[in-house]
């Protein structure tokens, strides 16, 4: 009677641990990064975030026109709330007319729609568009700058100090590689403007001016993103390039040279594309896992991830990858959608790159009287066992 009340509770217990281990593939020899001539550099994978090489990321620079970055990733945000619209007509002020540095190249008293203002900071890099747009979504510059420090705070960007729109030089105007590239993930993924950074030229007032970022005129699939030059920041770059469902975030900050910040930030995404590759490993809503549910409508519950379970690992690695699964010892109904139930854990070569919950996927509810009470007993007998 035992043995076989013993027999009835292992035929419908799953264990707790599962630990599934695909093919062994050949070792990839992964070479070391490339030498960057630069005060500070960073390559991540855009889509997971996953920073696959640095050097003083986290190293507070000045970012002149990168500033930028931010200045238009505001009001792209602001358009998308309508609290603005392209078509807005701008009246532009003295002081937008007369900020010096690059331009676009309005003038005083006229009036440049939110886009074509727009486009003037992200492809002209124009400091007079950058002030124009300042004023007349916050209504001056300063109170733009204190909403350009939220949204620093908002997106992580511990280390970054905003003083002015433009990136003109200030002492406390500053940022870091680490900070630039998590503007960028958001900008690439939020902002509805993105289009604009590949535009390879825009022409106002009769005056044509050629996007700064030479890399979008190159091989590379680079679409973005913006340029910055002063004498105290050096020439920087953040750049952006897509090849095989790969995203890839570069950041070069003090080279020596337009050419050079061209030429870094190509060896970077290189390296990157050559080597690295971003893998779906599980997509949201998957059944990962199938456990025994107890006393429920159902006798099993699927768990899974919220969202698609991305990892950035070396080329042809996929099949080395491991995943080990722990879950709840007994998981009784009801179960809510969402339910934290085990974790899940990704390792490569023995470290693990991705711990994450495992999630029911379903709501499920209790089962009728008999089914529990029948549940109830197999349970206490169960619980007993493992004891």
């Amino acid at each position: 009677m035992f043995d076989t009340l013993k027999t009835a509770i292992a035929a419908f217990a799953l264990p707790l641990a599962l630990f599934i281990s695909f093919p062994s593939a050949a070792t990839n020899l992964i070479p070391e990064p490339p030498k960057i001539e630069a005060t500070a550099y960073l390559l991540m994978d855009a889509k997971t975030g996953h920073i696959i090489t640095s050097y003083n990321a986290d190293t507070r620079l000045p970012p002149a026109s990168l500033t930028k970055l931010m200045t238009s990733y505001i009001v792209s945000h602001e358009i998308a709330k309508g609290t603005i619209s392209e078509n807005d007509q701008v009246k532009i002020s003295v002081k937008a007319w007369q900020t010096g540095g690059s331009r676009m190249f309005i003038q005083e008293g006229t009036f440049v729609s939110v886009l074509e203002l727009l486009k003037g900071v992200i492809i002209q890099s124009g400091n007079d568009a950058s002030v124009a747009l300042a004023e007349y979504v916050a209504g001056d510059e300063s109170a733009f700058v204190d909403l350009m420090n939220r949204y620093a705070l908002e997106l992580g960007m511990n280390d970054t100090h905003f003083e002015n729109a433009t990136g003109l030089p200030h002492e406390l105007h500053l940022t870091t590689a680490k900070d630039l590239a998590k503007l960028a993930r958001a900008i690439i993924y939020e902002h509805q403007h993105y289009r604009l950074y590949s535009q390879k030229s825009f022409t106002y007032n009769n005056i044509q001016q050629a996007n700064r970022n030479t890399l979008i005129f190159g091989e590379l699939a680079v679409d973005g993103l913006k340029t910055g030059h002063t004498e105290e920041a050096g020439y920087c770059l953040v750049a952006s390039a897509e090849e095989k469902g790969t995203r890839l975030i570069s950041v070069i900050m003090g080279t020596e040279s337009e050419r050079a910040r061209a030429r870094e930030s190509k060896k970077l995404l290189t390296y990157g594309f050559r080597f690295y590759e971003t893998a779906t490993l599980y997509q949201a809503g998957e059944s990962i896992s199938q456990q025994k549910l107890w006393m429920g409508n159902n006798d099993t519950i699927d768990l899974g991830v919220r969202e698609d379970l991305l990892a950035t690992i070396p080329k042809g690695s996929e099949k080395s990858l491991k995943a080990n699964i722990d879950v709840n010892a007994f998981i009784k109904a009801p179960v809510k959608q969402g339910d934290k139930l085990g974790t899940l854990k990704i390792t490569l070569e023995d470290k693990t790159i991705i711990q994450t919950d495992l999630l029911a996927l379903a709501d499920e509810d209790k089962g009728g009287i008999f089914k529990q009470l029948i549940d109830f007993i197999l349970l206490f007998f169960a619980s007993f066992l493992q004891a």
